[in-house]
């Protein structure tokens, strides 16, 4: 089943009162509802049908209160592979039905068991396995894992037509089961870490109970390792490796392709002690070759051995509307334990669960933020360091590289450090009025809070003079009133009064405005701090739009049009 908290959806306000009641059940769920039709969610969304397949695709479990059918409907075209489904659940506005549709391999029935329990009523399970035995035996509980699913399908299918089982090894889950049980049965589940393969009337069951720990700058040889203990893969739980290799890329693909977490301690000389003292559970130590194993009598949790990588990532909102966010950014919100930024931009990436930790700052301590960032992911916590549009383009991508940059800590350096993009409001804006950035362009701060005003005049002056496109970030401000006025005296000795100019004010965000002017009729009056300025080259141009106002695009061809 995924740990990803579920996502309750809701269409309309008499769904409220029961996904409050649902959320009681898991407080890290967040509730959506409809924007304009529902007051008081966690969350708004306007469209149900993207909403629900983007949540799909994140793998997030899904809540939807609403008839089953449109469920259906809505994630059909997504409905591949049965084997890597989330949970996806229909429950009525009343809370009177639970009704499991996807997930059967990743718990949806436990999860749909769990909400009627909260809401006092049956759950509607029509899967014949559960119903026939109590439980699902394609889908173990955490900790262990099924071998094959295939095999399994055909392994339920016997005992359903009238077939008997025996169990060899511990599955203490299945002791309420109601398995037709017989020692002498011809099929078996067996449960065990041990690397034979399964006999064809075997449903192998592997337990996570076996860790191997990769002494610092020893190679990675994990399946070899656990060939020569005799150990199953599929029972590994963990890699644990040295603080000091914690930025070695070999260690991270050799986790990531048997799909386990890398976990970190202060090594010591003898591997074996280092690995004993790791576990917080008894367990059986050796060493093969440079490495050591432990097999544990329970399976473990890795999130008790050792610690994680730290993670950084320096995110771009985009320029407001939740639709216009990168999905990327999205699912490392979601990851985050701790969200830094200027308090405006933190607000505008929640909502967010109750465990996760908000440090916000003034918009001027950008490397105070940094640096603070870095404290708390050297940690070993994932973190998120928040900039609206792109966090490249005048953001906190370079902030945080500078204080990297400027760091000795080696434990700054072992960060996984991240840069994820999103749309700019020069490119936001350019969209909105049609295209005119569509040829070569110039994006420049008229801010001289850390570079002087004569380099940004001249840099103004040379780019005006190449006859680039121009978008003006930080235009005016109180503390520069000035500024914007010079800057446009400099362009229009370069440009015609007739040259088309595009202000966009809060676009992406509530109460966003856009207007096309030209360059002998704008005056700083006109444009704020919130305000991106357009500037057109020689060769943009403007026609009206059929619903009113004006299409703006700068064409790709230059000089004379091609045929």
């Amino acid at each position: 089943m995924t740990s990803r908290a579920p996502a309750i959806v809701i269409l309309g306000p008499g769904s409220l009162a029961t996904a409050r009641r649902i959320q009681q059940r898991y407080p890290d769920a967040l509730i959506h509802g409809l924007a304009g039709r529902v007051e008081g969610a966690d969350s708004q969304y306007h469209e149900f049908g993207a909403t629900l397949r983007e949540l799909y695709q994140q793998d997030r479990p899904i809540i939807a209160l609403c008839a089953a059918g449109i469920v259906i409907r809505t994630l059909a075209s997504l409905l591949l592979e049965k084997g890597v489904e989330p949970p996806v659940l229909a429950v009525a506005e009343d809370g009177s039905a639970v009704v499991p549709l996807l997930g059967g391999l990743g718990g949806v029935n436990v999860m749909a068991r769990e909400i009627a329990a909260a809401l006092q009523v049956a759950p509607a399970i029509t899967t014949s396995g559960e119903l026939r035995f109590g439980t699902c035996l394609l889908n173990p509980p955490s900790g262990y894992r099924l071998d094959d699913l295939e095999q399994g399908k055909r392994f339920v299918s016997d005992l359903l037509a009238g077939e008997s089982v025996r169990i060899e090894g511990a599955a203490p889950w299945l002791d309420q089961a109601q398995l037709p049980q017989d020692e002498q049965a011809r099929l078996a589940i067996r449960v065990d870490c041990a690397a034979a393969a399964p006999a064809l009337d075997e449903l192998r069951i592997y337990p996570r109970t076996v860790v191997v720990a990769v002494p610092a700058g020893a190679p990675v040889s994990i399946d070899e390792v656990l060939r020569e203990a005799g150990l199953a893969v599929q029972s590994l739980a963990c890699l644990l490796a040295a603080d000091s290799d914690m930025a070695r890329p070999d260690l991270q693909a050799a986790a990531s392709a048997l799909n386990v977490p890398l976990r970190f301690a202060g090594a010591s000389a003898d591997v074996a002690q280092w690995l004993s003292d790791a576990l917080e559970q008894p367990a059986a130590v050796r060493r093969v070759g440079d490495c050591a194993i432990a097999v544990a009598e329970q399976p473990l949790d890795p999130q008790q051995i050792g610690r994680p990588r730290g993670r950084l990532a320096v995110i771009g909102l985009g320029p407001g509307a939740a639709d216009l966010m990168v999905p990327a950014v999205r699912a490392e919100l979601d990851r985050a334990t701790d969200v830094l930024g200027y308090e405006t931009y933190v607000r505008m990436a929640g909502p967010f669960r109750p465990d996760q930790v908000q440090h916000c700052t003034d918009n001027r301590e950008e490397m105070q933020r940094a640096r603070h960032a870095f404290e708390l992911a050297a940690q070993g916590r994932s973190v998120v360091v928040v900039s609206s549009g792109d966090p490249g383009v005048f953001a906190m991508a370079a902030a945080v590289l500078e204080a990297l940059h400027e760091s000795a800590d080696a434990h700054w350096h072992n960060v996984d450090l991240q840069i994820l993009p999103g749309v700019s409001a020069s490119l936001a804006t350019a969209a909105q009025a049609g295209a005119p950035l569509g040829h070569d362009f110039c994006v420049m701060s008229l801010s001289d809070n850390l570079k002087p005003w004569s380099i940004i005049e001249k840099r103004l002056d040379l780019a005006a003079e190449a006859d680039l496109a121009l978008a003006f970030y930080n235009p005016i401000s109180r503390s520069r009133p000035w500024q914007l006025g010079r800057a446009l005296e400099i362009v229009a000795q370069h440009r015609t009064p007739h040259t088309p100019v595009v202000l966009g004010r809060d676009i992406g965000r509530p109460g966003q405005t856009l207007r096309v002017t030209t360059l002998g009729q704008l005056t700083p009056d006109q444009v704020d701090m919130r305000t991106m300025v357009l500037v057109g080259s020689s060769t943009t141009c403007v026609f009206p739009r059929a619903e009113g106002g004006d299409w703006v695009y700068t064409p790709r061809w230059y000089g004379s049009k091609p045929l």
